[in-house]
C-alpha cells in the first residue's frame, strides 16, 4: 500500500478506472479513491472515467476529461478482474497502471497490483488502504466505500463479510452522511423491476439438487421495458428460496448472445465460469454462453456440481 501512495505522489495527472457495467462496489471504489486523492492532494488532476450507469447516478458521475497527445498519467483500476472488462481503454496508454482488486488473480494485468481476494470488496481495500497509509477521508468517500461494502457484502449477508469488514463499515459510518437514506435508496427499485421479480418467481425452473435457473430473452426485456443493466437487482431473487443452493440467470443480449449471472450459496461455481469465458468469485460469478445449447451445458453443469457434493 505504501509502494501505491508513492506513487500516486510521483504522478500529477490520475485516472481512475472500473469495470464495465459498474455494480456499487466498482462505483464506490473508484469515486471513493478519487474523494480521497482529491481531498489529500488538491493540486492533482485527478478523474474517474466510464461510462455513466443510468440506474446508479445517485452514487456518483464520471468525469469527462480529454487528454493531451503525450501527457503521462497514472491509470488506478478498481475491482475489475479482467482487462476486457476495464472501462475507457486509455489506461493502455497509462505511463504506469495499478490493480486494485478483490477477484480471484486469474488476469494479472498492471504494473503493480494489489489483489486480496479474500477482501469482501474493492471499496474495503481503497478504506483500508486510506487508513493505514494516513490518508485524510471526507464525508464524500466514506458514503461511496460504505455503499460498495454494503452492496457486494448483500448488507453483510454474504461469506467473505469478515470481522474486518465490519470494523472498516463502523469507522466509515463515523462520517457525516445519511446511512439510512443511502440503504434506502440501494434497495429500492422501480415498478417494471418489481414486476420482473414476479416473473422470475413464476417462471423459475428448480431442479431436486437444489439448483434453478430462470431465462431472460429479449423479448421478456422488451416486455418489462428494462436494459440488461436494470436486471441486475433480481440476481439475488432465487437464493431467498429455502432449497435453493445455486442459480443461474441466463439474459439474452442483443447480439443474441446470453450473459449469465450465476450465484451460490455455499458450493463454489466459479469453475463453472471459467469454463464458459467468464469468472468472478467463488460464490459470485459470471459467464457467456453463445447457444441455447450452450445454456443447457451450464445448467447441467450446474446440477452437478451440487449433486457432487450431495
Amino acid at each position: 500500500m505504501n509502494e501505491i501512495l508513492k506513487k500516486i505522489e510521483a504522478y500529477d495527472l490520475i485516472l481512475i478506472h472500473r469495470h464495465k457495467n459498474p455494480d456499487p462496489d466498482a462505483l464506490g471504489s473508484q469515486a471513493g479513491l478519487r474523494a480521497i486523492l482529491r481531498e489529500n492532494f488538491p493540486n492533482k488532476r485527478i478523474y474517474a472515467v466510464g461510462y455513466d450507469e443510468p440506474t446508479l447516478t445517485y452514487l456518483t458521475k464520471m468525469d469527462q476529461v480529454e487528454l493531451e497527445k503525450n501527457e503521462k498519467y497514472l491509470s488506478i483500476v478498481c475491482d475489475t478482474a479482467n482487462t476486457p472488462r476495464i472501462d475507457d481503454e486509455r489506461y493502455q496508454q497509462a505511463d504506469f497502471v495499478i490493480k486494485i482488486d478483490h477477484h480471484p488473480n486469474d488476469d494479472a494485468y498492471g504494473d503493480l497490483l494489489l489483489v486480496e481476494p479474500d477482501r469482501s470488496s474493492a471499496s474495503e481495500i481503497i478504506a483500508e488502504f486510506a487508513f493505514s497509509t494516513g490518508l485524510l477521508l471526507n464525508a464524500e468517500a466514506a458514503r461511496l466505500l460504505y455503499a460498495g461494502i454494503i452492496g457486494d457484502t448483500g448488507r453483510f449477508l454474504y461469506p467473505a463479510t469478515s470481522p474486518n469488514t465490519l470494523k472498516i463499515a463502523a469507522q466509515l459510518a463515523t462520517y457525516d452522511f445519511d446511512r439510512s437514506a443511502l440503504g434506502r435508496e440501494m434497495s429500492s427499485f422501480d415498478m417494471k423491476v418489481a414486476r420482473l421479480q414476479g416473473y422470475v418467481y413464476e417462471q423459475m425452473e428448480v431442479s431436486p439438487t437444489g439448483a434453478a435457473r430462470v431465462l431472460l430473452t429479449q423479448e421478456i426485456l422488451r416486455k418489462f421495458d428494462l436494459r440488461d443493466a436494470e436486471t441486475s437487482s433480481i440476481v439475488g431473487v432465487p437464493g431467498n428460496i429455502r432449497g435453493i443452493e445455486s442459480w443461474a440467470i441466463f439474459v439474452e443480449q442483443a447480439d443474441g448472445h446470453f450473459r449469465v449471472r450465476m450465484r451460490s450459496k455455499v458450493v463454489p461455481i466459479n469453475e463453472i465460469a471459467k469454463r464458459h469465458d467468464g469468472g468472478g468469485h467463488a460464490l459470485a460469478s459470471g459467464a457467456n454462453s453463445y447457444s441455447l445449447e450452450e445454456n443447457e451445458q451450464i445448467w447441467q453443469e450446474l446440477q452437478q456440481n451440487l449433486g457432487a457434493q450431495n
